[in-house]
């Protein structure tokens, strides 16, 4: 008997990933939505792991992880894991990714969906959610196309379909509909080759053997490519439904299989053939094809592979592998344990193991620590490829940009992408953490590489600072007017003033609003770091600025004159301005009373410059105080000793005539009029004047 074995067998990169994943990542409160694929053995083997499969989202509970399989879920799907924080292990085929991207754009266009798939299959309900389910789905190329005639079309294909199938139902609905009809051939790659493959064996070969999961949809369609060319037919989910009788006079057997079909499920199929068969073909025997098998692709680097413990040594375990009779050394360096114990390992003699091939040469090399490792990266690279921000210390530069490690993965850093601004010298970014998110992750065979940029962080920040800034600066002049008494904290001060923080924001309180009698330093009056209630002056919201005052809550010196002096009592001043009509004493600051010069000797001077100097300390009696108009008038020679006054001789009539003509001397009002700011009230000074004129007209 002769066995050809497609070429494309086992699973396709999708899979693999799911099922790397699933097998590798850490099991607890970890779930799978749906069969990870539609093979019983391998689902078993996952559940063994202790990774429990739901049918439904509302199944796993939150803050736990959910694989999402290589079928795709809605888009919804996302939006409810993060709202319960389940995260997400997405494992969704890049084709069927890039179906999904499709549906979704074209829909948005207005475009009607056109589905070419099986409806109850995953991959066909997760496409639904991603165009609001109004997909047309249909997988008959008879079907009434007739409602899609003044429609603008957009159809698409489950990655896994019939191509002949597909061209068909496309044919149908291009000669019918008179708008556009726009075609994605989604069909992926692998299973288009997979069902070439199985129709030229189907063509070549006496029987065949279909080797899948029974609900396999891909499988499937196999199985219908090679019954439409070859009447001996088998479907097999595993060895297990293998019949030798039937296929035993048979000169040529073909064997295909599913994407979701392992390389050992053939194997096993394949040894068991050898088994049950009595005669084999001279120049193509099963050993051979057995051999051939393990010799191409028995292991591939990053492969899990089950082993058997058959014995444990002082250096280590030594192991069985699957369709192996020779034993394998793996070194206890390479377990996953806190420290080696071959007495505890020694009684898990003949139980299984999961092991990584990290290398293939110059001899096969297996870890279980690295699985644990490559499991964390891949959770981390999920969070990574779902926008996550993640940190790498920069470990050198080129021409283009930054360069560093994440794991097994290359990370670069194109210059324009390092911050918003140019960067010139790279150099001083070398041995410094990034903060980076991913741009693109290159998964291309053994090349690994994440394209990442700090800048999109930075600008992110700096926009949402900036945000914030200017809402908050809304919220603050949609609640300040000029008026209102507001609380704040001293930030800094300058030569002309303090920067108060007002609900957070900058507020000018200018020196000269800070005291009534003047301030030479704002520190005078106000203090850094400590809090003052302040009024607000002026708002000026078009260019941001906003004046208050201290001083404007403080009471004015004249405020409190009436309780501090009163008429008739001493006060000691100092001379701080001299008119023609008197002298000013300032009593305190921001209090000056008016000494006339008729107040300030007994004897008659021309000026009271003569007498007086600014400067001079004095001694004063109130003798008026009016504070509501702030005046204070005040006497010098009260606190003198009185001079003895001597007779006056009898004037003549001429002379006392003369004497009565003439008019009381009055000196200029004008300065005292600006000081006083009104109509001037001599009071006292003025009576003193006429009472001595009329002493001297007697």
């Amino acid at each position: 008997m002769q066995v050809i074995i497609a070429k494309n067998s086992g699973f396709c990169r999708g899979v693999q990933h799911a099922v790397d994943t699933a097998m590798s990542i850490p099991p607890e409160n970890t779930y799978v939505l749906g069969e990870i694929i539609h093979n019983s053995h391998v689902v078993e083997g996952i559940k063994s792991r202790g990774i429990t499969t739901v049918d439904n989202l509302g199944d796993i509970p939150d803050g736990a992880t959910v694989i999402f399989r290589s079928h795709g879920v809605p888009l919804s799907y996302y939006e409810l894991c993060a709202k319960r924080n389940i995260k997400v292990i997405d494992c969704t085929c890049g084709f069927v990714r890039n179906t999904q991207k499709i549906v979704r754009e074209q829909s948005e266009k207005g475009k009607y969906i056109v589905i070419v798939g099986e409806a109850t299959h995953p991959e066909v309900v997760g496409l639904q959610g991603w165009c609001g389910g109004s997909a047309l789905v249909v997988n008959d190329p008879g079907y009434d196309f007739s409602p899609l005639m003044d429609k603008e079309v957009c159809i698409v294909a489950q990655t896994t379909f019939s191509v002949e199938k597909f061209e068909k139902i496309i044919e149908n609905i291009k000669n019918l509909c008179e708008k556009t009809v726009a075609v994605f051939k989604t069909i992926c790659y692998t299973t288009y080759d997979r069902q070439l493959e199985a129709e030229r064996l189907s063509k070549k070969c006496d029987a065949i053997l279909v080797i899948g999961g029974l609900n396999s949809s891909n499988t499937n369609k196999l199985y219908d490519v090679c019954a439409a060319h070859c009447s001996n037919v088998f479907r097999l989910s595993g060895p297990e439904d293998l019949d030798f009788d039937k296929i035993k006079n048979f000169k040529s057997v073909g064997i295909v299989s599913g994407a979701s079909t392992p390389m050992a499920q053939n194997r096993e199929v394949l040894l068991k053939m050898e088994e049950k068969s009595t005669e084999v073909n001279a120049t193509s025997s099963m050993a051979d094809v057995v051999a051939k098998i393990d010799s191409e692709s028995k292991f591939k680097k990053g492969q899990i592979v089950t082993a058997t413990i058959s014995e444990a040594t002082d250096d280590g375990l030594m192991i069985l592998l699957p369709f192996s009779k020779k034993e394998i050394a793996l070194s206890k360096d390479e377990l996953d344990c806190e420290e080696y114990n071959a007495a505890e390992y020694a009684g898990k003699v003949g139980e299984t193991i999961d092991l990584l091939v990290v290398e293939l040469k110059p001899s096969l090399k297996l870890s279980q620590k690295m699985i644990k490792a490559l499991a964390q990266e891949e959770a981390l690279l999920a969070d990574i490829e779902a926008g996550k921000e993640f940190q790498v210390e920069c470990t050198g530069y080129n021409k283009g940009g930054l360069t560093s490690t994440l794991g097994t993965y290359s990370v670069f850093v194109p210059a324009k992408e390092i911050r918003p601004s140019f960067v010139k010298d790279l150099t001083k970014y070398v041995g410094k953490t990034l903060r980076l998110r991913a741009l693109e992750v290159k998964k291309e065979g053994r090349k690994k590489e994440i394209i990442a940029s700090q800048r999109v962080i930075l600008q992110e920040e700096k926009d949402a600072k900036e945000a914030a800034k200017a809402a908050k600066e809304a919220e603050f002049f949609a609640n300040i007017a000029v008026g209102d008494i507001v609380e704040g904290k001293v930030e800094r001060v300058t030569t002309f003033g303090a920067f108060v923080s007002v609900n957070g924001f900058d507020c000018l309180a200018h020196i000269s609003d800070l005291s009534w009698t003047g301030a030479k330093a704002v520190t005078d009056v106000l203090e850094i770091g400590k809090t003052y209630q302040f009024k607000v002056l002026k708002v000026d919201q078009e260019n941001k600025k906003v004046s208050i005052g201290y001083k404007q809550l403080q009471p004015q010196p004249w405020d409190l004159a009436a309780e501090k002096y009163a008429v008739g009592e001493v006060i000691h001043g100092k001379v701080v301005r001299i008119v023609p009509f008197g002298a000013f004493v300032e009593v305190e600051k921001g209090i000056d009373g008016l000494v006339h010069v008729s107040q300030i000797s007994y004897e008659r001077i021309e000026t009271p410059a003569s007498v007086l100097n600014v400067g001079d300390e004095v001694d004063a009696k109130i003798i008026s105080l009016d504070p509501a108009a702030k005046k204070m008038n005040l006497s010098i020679k009260a606190v003198l000793p009185e001079p003895e006054r001597k007779p006056r001789a009898e004037r003549s009539g001429e002379e006392g005539a003369s004497r009565k003509s003439r008019a009381p001397r009055r000196s200029s009002d004008d300065e005292y009029s600006d000081w006083s700011e009104g109509s001037i009230s001599i009071g006292t000074s003025i009576g003193d004047i006429l009472a001595d004129a009329q002493k001297d007209n007697k």
